[in-house]
């Protein structure tokens, strides 16, 4: 049992630990940011001042809204980045005006939120429903330009869970003012440089075309609280750019497959059909020939680097390439991210044109300097999914090697023969289609492009080998009896509850907890939850009565955008404990760093913060695809590419459940790509696309990094919501990946009439509903009393809570 009575500190000085976790998140973000495009303008010097646009330049978004929100001490902007760095900006007058009229929007927005708040039944609902939109600044001026050596304009967006972005001005599209701005700013002959702040694209198109001085384009997606210091560190020379685009940028949203059908585009929230199959992202482009704005793995440098393969080498179940990189610049030193893609054979089953199947990144490499790094290419990537012989196959052919530092670099470098065609893996049928439908097809594009083979290349023979066998163990508790462990199979209910259940009470603003039904008679303690990706979002401070000892509550409001929209209530004769958590960068930003040791070291950090805060379970890292640039909630995720997500989130769960007694909670499982009703929509989705697309990264997390836990998603799949699903709880994660942790749903998913239903989450294997409510218990019972839900099955659920309660408060207590 843990021996702690409240969460923080009564000081309210910055400690040790948020210092060195600030210094981390700069890093971090400043690795992570993405050079678009470069003529030469960057970096800039100190000495030459600057002018600063944009909604973003004093009020940085430093990630997205909801629960992957952290209430963190101290936001960074890239104003005040570009202050410390020693420039001077030439516009104060503007940057305060902006300021004003910030704060007057903000203060309307809040009491908007609060008012809606008062008509629905959770007041989180009013919150995703109305992401604050930044005002525009007053028009520039050629008085805001006087002295400057360039302009900076910085274009931000903000989005979050429950809603998806909208196809509009000032959202997708520039706004009409940001438009008007650059164009009166590009007449002035002076370098401009755009800064991207945004969890996901915004498109630029006309702009570039229409303008002549946009010299210099970085995307810093949404770098967390030290944002403004990474950007200007890159604007400045102090860090050179390193980051690669994780997702593909379309030269106009139209380029997408099936554009019009997204989400709420076609009118049709209820039911989202998956034609494009397998080619979602760059699989997309790549195959059909569209070209992007800037591709899948792009990133510029202000150095140059040389990438050349030395070697390919077969081992047990994988190929090994060993790659040599030269910094080929004058300069600076700086990092190169190598990646691999595979062409598969084009005949037999329909395929893409090419996938990434391994990446790694260099050390520092001085002017002239040269480093090896090599990249295993697991035989999985090579392997397709076939649905009509239930099993993954290595076919017989010529397989390609490409090598570069973006896809559309990328060059042919090898080639990989396979003799006899292999079964590597075999399956069960899951997730059936209710209504089959007609998928994205290449046809004969594909089939003529088999007869294109270079000569001259390395021949490299390949022998594929069976994946090795699961061994499914799952621990059924038999101590207790039945009917006391069913408070396991939903979290925390407290006195007064409603039917949203509690939040978090022992730790102020945590996401939830599990049962504490069976401490005092069997002291089994209840596991303290988490909201990520980007840290733990917690309360940023809260009140201990003195007499009782007693935490004074808040509502959920409290523990968003650092209490603005709920302050906290100060009471007489009461102590403040503060929790000031680190805003690390968010999931695609954190995932443009393209660097496994550097998540891992993030995951440390992240685990440091949860031990200091006494939290057991991490709802992260999030990992769903991109599968569309307007999913509200794309800034928490890696990637439109599946291997490239998996990787980063094993290294993620590595770095966290490294530190005892810490867990993570890979979510949302499986197909969470739309927010505009995300608890009703049915993603419809052949079998192929699921393993292929949706569900691989999750495999690989499970393989490579046993997280302590799974967070299903709301929506359903194929008819089945992802709670209720026993194909995706227990036959692939358990049955086929040998997962051996806890399966949670996502919050609130049995609360609406036509939710998961609560019984039939534990027959999945859906061990626990979250946060819990007394009316999942009664349907629970009743379940068992009409024997639809077995003693067998709750059991199971039991065991598999309980062994990770053990495990996890085993290692806090050595």
């Amino acid at each position: 049992m843990k021996n702690w009575t409240h969460s923080g500190s009564l000081n309210q000085e910055p400690s040790a630990r948020e210092e060195k976790h600030r210094a981390l998140a700069r890093r971090a973000a400043a690795e992570g940011i993405v050079l678009l495009k470069n003529e030469g303008v960057l970096p800039l010097k100190t000495s030459a001042p600057v002018a600063l646009f944009g909604s973003g330049a004093e009020k940085t978004v430093k990630g997205g809204i909801g629960s992957g929100d952290v209430n963190n001490r101290e936001n960074i902007s890239v104003y005040k980045g570009i202050k410390e760095a020693g420039a001077s900006v030439t516009n104060e007058d503007w940057i305060r005006d902006y300021d004003k009229r910030y704060k007057e929007v903000r203060e309307e927005w809040k009491e908007k939120i609060l008012e809606d708040a008062r008509h629905v039944q959770n007041p989180f609902d009013a919150y995703a429903a109305n992401p604050f939109v930044l005002p525009d600044g007053r028009r520039i001026t050629e008085q805001d330009l006087r002295g400057a050596g360039a302009a900076v304009y910085v274009i931000s967006r903000i989005s979050g869970e429950g809603k998806d972005r909208r196809l509009e001005e000032g959202d997708y599209y520039l706004s009409v003012r940001e438009r008007e701005d650059l164009l009166y700013l590009d007449r002035f002959q002076i370098p401009l440089i755009l800064i991207l702040n945004s969890g996901g694209p915004v498109e630029l198109t006309d702009i570039l075309q229409e303008t002549e001085n946009i010299g210099a384009v970085l995307n810093i997606s949404q770098p967390g609280q030290e944002g403004g210091r990474a950007a200007a560190d890159v604007l400045f020379g102090r860090a050179v750019p390193e980051g690669k685009l994780t997702a593909t940028w379309a030269r106009r949203y139209e380029d997408h497959p099936f554009p019009d059908t997204y989400s709420y585009l076609n009118g049709d929230l209820e039911k989202e059909v998956y034609r494009e199959g397998i080619y979602v992202g760059y699989r997309y482009f790549d195959s059909f020939g569209v070209r992007p704005l800037w591709s899948f793995g792009y990133g510029l440098s202000y150095t140059s680097f040389r990438l050349e393969l030395c070697g390919l080498k077969q081992e047990q179940s994988s190929v090994r390439a060993e790659i040599s990189v030269t910094n080929t610049g004058k300069r600076y030193a700086g990092r190169e991210v190598v990646q691999v893609y595979v062409s598969l054979p084009h005949s037999g089953i329909e395929k893409e044109r090419r996938r990434l199947a391994g990446f790694a990144k260099t050390e520092r490499l001085a002017p002239g300097e040269s480093g090896k790094v090599k990249i295993e290419i697991p035989q999985k990537q090579l392997a397709v999914f076939s649905q009509e012989r239930q099993a993954w196959i290595t076919e017989a052919g010529t397989y390609g090697v490409w090598i570069g530092n973006s896809l559309d670099s990328a060059v042919l470098s090898a080639y990989l023969t396979v003799a006899r065609e292999t079964v590597i893996e075999e399956t069960h049928r899951i997730c059936p289609l209710e209504e089959p439908f007609e998928e994205l097809s290449r046809g004969e594009a594909g089939d003529r492009e088999k007869e294109k083979k270079e000569t001259g290349i390395p021949v490299c023979e390949f022998v594929p080998c069976r994946e090795p066998e699961i061994k499914n163990v799952q621990p059924a508790e038999e101590q207790y009896p039945v009917e006391e462990l069913i408070p396991l199979l939903y979290g925390n209910i407290t006195a007064g509850a409603s039917t949203l259940g509690s939040a978090g009470i022992r730790v102020p603003g945590s996401a939830g907890e599990t049962t504490e039904a069976l401490e005092e008679k069997y002291r089994i303690r209840s596991l303290i939850m988490a909201d990520g990706p980007a840290g733990l979002r917690l309360r940023q401070s809260y009140q201990v009565d003195r007499e009782t000892d007693s935490v004074y509550g808040t509502g959920v409001l409290g523990s968003l955008e650092n209490g603005f929209l709920e302050p906290m209530e100060i009471h007489e004769n009461a102590d403040t404990y503060y929790q000031y958590c680190t805003a690390f960068p968010t999931g695609t930003a954190l995932a443009q760093t393209w660097d496994t040791e550097l998540l891992a070291e993030f995951g440390r950090a992240v685990a440091e913060e949860m031990r200091e805060f006494h939290v057991d379970l991490w709802l992260a890292p999030g990992m769903n695809i991109q599968r569309n640039p307007l999913c509200g909630r794309n800034f928490e995720y890696f990637s439109e590419d599946p291997f490239l997500s998996g990787t980063l989130a094993s290294a993620v769960t590595r770095g966290v459940q490294e530190h005892t007694g810490c867990g993570v909670t890979i979510k949302h499982f499986a197909c969470n790509n739309q927010e505009d009703n995300r608890m009703g929509v049915d993603s419809c989705v052949s079998e192929r696309a699921l393993r292929e697309i949706y569900l691989r990264g999750f495999e690989i997390a499970v393989k490579e990094s046993a997280p302590a836990a799974i967070m299903s998603s709301y929506n359903l799949i194929n008819g089945v919501h992802a709670a209720n699903s026993r194909d995706l709880c227990t036959v692939a994660a358990r049955e086929e990946w040998g997962f051996k942790g806890v399966i949670m749903s996502d919050w609130n998913t049995t609360v609406p009439e036509d939710g998961s239903i609560p019984w039939k989450c534990a027959a999945a294997g859906n061990d626990i509903i979250m946060p819990g409510n007394r009316r999942d218990d009664a349907d629970i019972r009743r379940a068992y009393e009409r024997g639809e839900l077995s003693e067998k099955q709750i059991r199971e659920c039991a065991g598999r809570i309980l062994a990770l309660v053990k495990k996890l408060n085993e290692e806090t207590q050595k």
